[in-house]
C-alpha cells in the first residue's frame, strides 16, 4: 500500500488537485502531466482534467477534435463527464497503469462570458466529478488549471480537495504566487475552509544565484508548505511535449524523471496526495 493511503475508510476517495498559478510558463502543465505519469508507473490510473482553454495537455495526450468531444461540452451542454473521457498512456516502461483525460478545446475561452461567475458555474466541475461513475472509489484527479483567474480556474479550486502550486525561479512567477495566496484567503468564507496548499520551485538551475534567492524567500514566506523538491531545469522536460509524451515515456532515466518521482514519494509521504 502507498504512504497515504486511505484505501481502508469507509467511501475514502483519491484526492482531486488543482495544478495552479497566476502565471503561467512555470511548469503547470508539465507538473499535472508527470505527477500524473508517476503515479501511472505505480499501476494506479489517475483522472485527468484539462481546465486550461490552450489545451497543452490535450495536446500533448489526446487532443480533442471538436469543442463537443472536449470539457466545454460539460459546461455548455451539460454532457457528463465519463463521456467525454479518453484513455491515454502515461509513464510508459515501469508496468505503467496508463490513465484518463478530460480534454479542453478552445472554446473554453468563452465560459466566462456566456455562464457568467455565480455558484452554478463556479461548482459545475465539483458536481460533474462528485457525479463520475465511481467517485467514491480511490482515484486520483489532477486539473490543470488555465493561469488567467476567472470562472474555470475558480472552478477548478472549488472541485479541488488542494492545490499545488508550480513555481518558477523568477521574479514574476513568484507574484503569481502570491497573488494566488491572496485569491485562495479570499476564498475562505466561501469554501468554508482554508484551501491547503504547497508550493514546488520548478525550472530551478542550481547555478543561478537568483535561483537560491528565490528559495530561500519563499521557505521564508511558506515554511513547510513549500516542497523540499526541486524540479531542475531540464533538456527532457523541455523536449518531452514534442514528442507528446510525459518525461518517463521520453526518457525514463533523465533528472526531470528523478525529480517528479521525488516530488510524487514527498506528496504521498505527506498525505498531501492520497491513494
Amino acid at each position: 500500500m502507498l504512504a497515504g493511503s486511505r484505501r481502508d475508510e469507509p467511501n475514502a476517495r483519491m484526492t482531486r488537485l488543482a495544478v495552479f498559478n497566476q502565471k503561467g510558463g512555470v511548469g503547470k502543465t508539465t507538473t499535472a502531466l508527470n505527477l500524473a505519469a508517476a503515479l501511472a508507473r505505480r499501476k494506479v490510473s489517475p483522472l485527468l482534467v484539462d481546465l486550461d482553454a490552450q489545451a497543452h495537455l490535450s495536446q500533448i495526450l489526446a487532443p480533442a477534435g471538436a469543442a463537443a468531444d472536449s470539457l466545454y461540452a460539460w459546461f455548455s451542454d451539460a454532457r457528463p463527464l465519463a463521456s467525454l473521457v479518453r484513455p491515454v498512456g502515461l509513464g510508459a516502461g515501469a508496468g505503467e497503469g496508463g490513465g484518463e483525460l478530460v480534454p479542453a478545446h478552445a472554446e473554453l475561452m468563452k465560459v466566462d462570458s456566456l455562464f457568467g461567475r455565480g455558484p452554478n458555474v463556479l461548482n459545475r466541475l465539483k458536481r460533474g466529478l462528485d457525479e463520475f461513475p465511481g467517485a467514491a472509489a480511490p482515484r486520483a484527479v489532477f486539473i490543470d488549471c488555465c493561469p488567467m483567474l476567472g470562472v474555470l480556474s475558480l472552478a477548478g479550486v472549488f472541485a479541488a480537495d488542494r492545490v499545488l502550486v508550480p513555481v518558477s525561479a523568477d521574479f514574476l512567477a513568484v507574484k503569481g504566487a502570491t497573488a494566488l495566496e491572496h485569491t485562495l484567503k479570499a476564498l475562505e468564507h466561501v469554501l468554508k475552509r482554508r484551501v491547503e496548499r504547497r508550493y514546488v520551485l520548478t525550472r530551478f538551475d542550481t547555478r543561478r544565484r537568483m535561483a537560491h534567492d528565490i528559495e530561500r524567500s519563499l521557505r521564508e514566506r511558506y515554511g513547510a508548505e513549500l516542497c523540499e523538491t526541486r524540479i531542475a531545469e531540464s533538456v527532457g522536460l523541455a523536449e518531452s511535449p514534442f514528442h507528446r509524451k510525459d518525461i518517463f515515456a521520453h526518457d525514463a532515466k533523465s533528472r526531470g524523471a528523478r525529480d517528479y518521482e521525488q516530488l510524487l514519494e514527498e506528496l504521498l509521504a505527506a498525505g498531501f496526495l492520497e491513494v
